[in-house]
């Protein structure tokens, strides 16, 4: 118990150290929650989505879960999505993953992680899909990290493939994908170079008339 009532201890100084910055700060947050940016990262402890982009809570709206996936079925992904885009109207969306990823790092072991294994068959799907160019890399750590970058690229193509943000882009919201992938070794992010800002960029799309 002492360790948790640490973290509450912990809670009080953020707060105070916060409130002597910027005395407004907290009444600011209660009246408006404007962010330009929903993360979708990993769920990694290591990757905490404000601090390493120097943004402040209430700056970035955040969505994790691991190995930072964008699966078409998982409606509590695709609510917030819904929710950034369609009530924030945020103008960036931010795929970001990670090298290191023990998700990715699981998904490659031939054996069982239990419960786990049902949410990691979508990067076995990756796996599949890239299969020549990732079973060409002779190292492990190099085929870890390529398969951590092309999960990036394929989450990019999912979330440009939601209705959400089809319908947006008809509408012409300004909105724009981006993956990046970042270096837990370093601190650094990096740029994927997938940014997507309109339907007829998104990957597997077909510019089409709604209904």
């Amino acid at each position: 118990m002492a360790d948790i009532k640490q973290l509450l201890d912990n809670n009080k100084k953020w707060a105070e150290n916060m409130k002597r910055k910027d005395e407004k700060f907290f009444s600011r947050l209660v009246d408006q929650q404007s962010p330009k940016y929903l993360w979708i990262g990993c769920s990694d402890s290591r990757v905490p989505a404000n601090e390493i982009v120097g943004l402040l809570p209430g700056e970035i709206f955040v969505h994790r879960n691991i190995a930072n996936m964008v699966i078409h079925t998982d409606l509590n992904c695709l609510s917030v999505i819904q929710y950034a885009v369609d009530i924030l109207k945020v103008e960036h969306i931010i795929l970001c993953g990670h090298y290191d990823c023990a998700g990715i790092n699981a998904a490659l072991e031939e054996k069982e992680h239990g419960l786990i294994d049902n949410w990691l068959r979508h990067i076995d799907d990756i796996h599949r899909y890239y299969r020549n160019e990732l079973d060409a890399l002779t190292d492990v750590r190099a085929k870890r990290a390529r398969l951590c970058e092309l999960n990036i690229i394929e989450q990019v193509a999912n979330i440009c493939n939601t209705t959400v943000v089809n319908n947006a882009w008809r509408q012409g919201q300004r909105l724009s994908v981006h993956g990046w992938i970042y270096n837990v070794g370093d601190g650094i992010m990096h740029d994927m170079g997938v940014t997507v800002s309109d339907i007829a960029g998104a990957p597997g799309i077909a510019p089409r008339k709604r209904a």
